[in-house]
């Protein structure tokens, strides 16, 4: 989307479009389940549970990395990646509030 058209939003409008762009791929929700199911930095090889490149692993960490859903330090040779706590509740919160809303329809509703 285009800044003149993405100013025509709301800035939380735009910021649930930027998460909602990083949980769309398969790859990058892989990537979240794996962190989450560890529970602690990843000082490794992701490519080693994803059956990807390096450089696509690489790329998808990225844009996780991007929006803040994760983190990463650097250690010696290696990069540790591990979930954005507050950032992770935030998006949460979000989500959750966006699919609570109630669906108002009348009876002629499609």
């Amino acid at each position: 989307m285009g800044v003149t058209k993405s100013e025509n939003f709301t800035t939380e409008q735009n910021k649930v479009a930027a998460y909602a762009k990083a949980l769309a791929h398969p790859a990058r929700i892989a990537i979240l389940q794996y962190l989450l199911q560890k529970q602690t930095c990843i000082c490794g090889d992701l490519v080693g549970e994803l059956p990807l490149a390096q450089a696509t692993v690489s790329q998808h960490l990225k844009e996780l990395k991007a929006v803040g859903l994760i983190k990463g330090t650097v250690e010696g040779t290696s990069v540790c990646y591990c979930i954005d706590q507050p950032t992770w509740e935030e998006v949460r919160g979000i989500f959750i509030h966006l699919f609570s809303a109630p669906i108002v329809c009348q009876d002629k509703c499609c």
